[in-house]
């Protein structure tokens, strides 16, 4: 009688979990007859119930598990040993529904030290199986360096350099941010370029004004100037069409990533205007004519940034500064410190208005036109700028129209090409890198079987970080199926706002990104206003072979709130302290014309258009006394006006802002400032 021999046709692997991780060992077996199994640990003791092919446990510590099948005569084989390794640190990133994929747990750190010396560079890495480990050195791989511990023993010249590793497993690879290891050096070195602990950028386009006339522009300049501030190593949250409310959540979301060494990036396109030196942003609710209580105050928003303490602060503003109601005294904004990081970019001079060419399918804003076509250059920033503006003053369409302006403080050549280096901030990193994920993380792809055995997939893209792209790709038909056809909708509706005859076919191309034409697509624009979880209903239309009677059905796939929608930026905390009404009654101001039209001025298929509706002219003879805004509701200002008993009956206008009053004497027409001790 021959013995059938027993074979393990599968062997349990090693992991790598944090403590407390619930693991499961498996082992698959052939044989004659029912097989019997025993897991041991490495000590030869029997883990308790562990009597089946898999073995559940909760890691604990670092351990050896081996099993042992046998059948009923007695004949046994031992399957390869497996560890278990646990490391009992943070695991805080680590997503809630984990299937195994290496996450890196420690990265290695940068090292500076004395030639001769010891080196030793350490990564760790959750994964299941557990993780292999690469390590690479100025994008070299180093044959021998195969654990999760590099280690040099003398270090010379020629062990300096960028360093990485790839850590990977049979579900996914993954790489750390690189570290540099240096030799000291002895002698007095040059200064050392300057660098940022990380890059962020907002950037907002407002295209659909419910009161003001519609741009094209923006889409494609923020999805381009998106794509080119990564390649600089930025961290991109753009987004479109913003009411006043989103604005300002976007922006108090943007600050919160600022901090020590960080590149701080906010650009606008859009309409917009200046008023008393201020320049204001139009959001995409306000109403006509322009008051900057509806709109955001540039002034604050570069206020917030440099509070953070960054190494650099740039804003690029696409959108028009023509004066308005320049009678009224400015609110005050008080100035920090001298700062030597900031950055201004105007598409134009003041009291001036910024274009667009709107010609169908290359629709862009002048001044971003050039902006992207210099962007990448290792260059200092406002060196940049300046070629960007002499770009654009040979620009025949603007000439004599439109002037770019630049104002800087800048005290070092900092540029947007700067390397980022994070020592002495890896704490700051990962808690900016977690916010920052936050409105950028894209839903899984799915794989849906249909009843009729047809197979789709399911996946996800963002043109923008409140735009996202569903496609549906038939991957399998069924037996009885053909002429299939997908469509796609979402609960609750999100309206497509970037479709329309206007818009560019540039616009639609966008969409597929892929080499993999999908059969269906859905773009679902507006995510900030997302408050419930979205569900995305899949619709498969097919003929049935047999009948040739045409048929549809239909499954639902939950994606909760995806990109921006995470953020809830709908929830934005208003400040604390409210408005007092005003002392007196002030007088409106001269209307807007409500019949607005882009201003065009040169024949052919490439005109300029302005950023912003021209303001109609003050009715003659009237007089504005309307008190400045309160800059998002930050300022308590009060405006009174008095007749007084003295020589000339002069009239003044009194604002106060904290302690200081200033009054505004007609004659001789003069500010002046009086201290107010309560």
């Amino acid at each position: 009688m021959m013995i059938r021999e027993i074979v393990i046709v599968l062997h349990p692997v090693s992991v790598c979990v944090p403590v407390n991780h619930k693991v499961t060992l498996r082992v698959c077996a052939e044989g004659t007859g029912i097989l019997s199994y025993q897991w041991f640990t490495e000590d030869n003791k029997e883990v308790p119930g562990g009597i089946k092919a898999d073995l559940t446990i909760t890691a604990k510590q670092t351990q050896l598990f081996v099993c042992r099948v046998s059948d009923h005569l007695f004949n046994y084989v031992f399957s390869d040993w497996v560890k278990v390794k646990v490391l009992d640190i943070d695991k805080s990133g680590l997503p809630v529904d984990w299937t195994g994929e290496p996450h890196i747990a420690i990265n290695p750190k940068p090292r500076t030290v004395r030639k001769g010396t010891k080196v030793t560079l350490r990564c760790l890495a959750f994964g299941i199986p557990a993780p292999y480990y690469h390590w690479y050195r100025n994008g070299q791989p180093l044959l021998d360096k195969t654990s999760d511990t590099l280690q040099i023993e003398h270090a010379t010249a020629e062990h300096e350099g960028s360093y990485l590793c790839s850590v990977s497993n049979v579900l996914a690879e993954r790489w750390t941010e690189p570290v540099q290891v240096e030799l000291e050096q002895m002698q007095q070195l040059p200064p050392p370029a300057p660098t940022a602990s990380d890059k962020v950028a907002l950037l907002i386009g407002n295209l659909n004004y419910s009161n003001h006339p519609g741009l094209m522009a923006p889409i494609m300049d923020v999805h381009k100037l998106s794509n080119l501030l990564q390649q600089l190593g930025f961290r991109v949250v753009s987004l479109l069409d913003l009411t006043k409310e989103e604005m300002l959540a976007a922006i108090d979301k943007f600050i919160q990533l600022l901090d020590r060494g960080v590149y701080g990036l906010f650009y606008y396109a859009g309409h917009g205007y200046e008023r008393a030196g201020r320049n204001y942003l139009v959001a995409v609710d306000a109403p006509q004519p322009y008051n900057p209580k509806n709109c955001v105050c540039v002034q604050r928003v570069m206020h917030s940034m440099q509070q953070r303490q960054t190494a650099l602060n740039i804003i690029l503003l696409d959108t028009c500064r023509k004066w308005y109601n320049q009678d009224c005294m400015p609110s005050a904004i008080m100035p920090l410190a001298p700062s030597g990081n900031t950055v201004y970019g105007y598409a134009t001079c003041e009291d001036a208005e910024a274009f667009e060419v709107q010609d169908g399918g290359k629709s862009t804003g002048i001044f971003t036109k050039y902006l992207n076509a210099h962007i990448l250059q290792s260059v200092k920033v406002t060196h940049v700028l300046e070629r960007v503006s002499e770009d654009l003053g040979r620009d025949p369409l603007v000439i004599g129209k439109q002037v770019v302006e630049i104002k800087h403080t800048l005290t070092e050549p900092r540029s947007l090409a700067d390397p980022v280096r994070t020592t002495g901030y890896t704490r700051e990193l990962h808690l900016r890198d977690a916010c920052w994920r936050q409105a950028n993380e894209l839903p899984r792809k799915k794989r849906l079987m249909f009843l009729c055995g047809v197979e789709v997939e399911v996946s996800f893209s963002a043109l923008f970080s409140n735009v996202l792209v569903v496609f549906a790709i038939v991957k399998t038909t069924g037996p009885r199926t053909q002429d299939c056809t997908i469509t796609l909708s979402s609960t609750p509706t999100m309206e497509d706002l970037l479709s329309g005859p206007c818009r560019s076919e540039e616009m639609d191309s966008l969409l597929f990104m892929t080499s993999e034409k999908p059969d269906c697509s859905l773009r679902l624009c507006a995510l900030q206003k997302l408050k419930e979880s979205l569900v995305i209903k899949v619709e498969l239309h097919y003929t049935h072979i047999d009948n040739q009677l045409r048929k549809t059905e239909s499954l639902k796939v939950e994606i909760g709130k995806p990109l921006v929608a995470s953020c809830n930026l709908h929830r934005r905390n208003h400040a604390t302290t409210s408005k007092k009404k005003e002392g007196a009654s002030v007088q409106s101001m001269g209307n807007i014309s409500n019949g607005r039209q882009l201003h065009q001025t040169l024949a052919g298929p490439c005109r300029p258009c302005t950023r912003k509706a021209e303001c109609a002219p003050k009715v003659a003879g009237t007089t504005s006394n309307e008190p400045e805004e309160n800059d998002e509701n930050e300022l308590q200002d009060y405006t009174l006006a008095y007749r007084l008993a003295w020589p000339h009956y002069c009239k003044y206008y009194i604002e106060r802002t904290e302690c200081f009053f200033y009054l505004y004497d007609k004659e001789p027409h003069r500010w002046r400032s009086c201290f107010c001790d309560g």
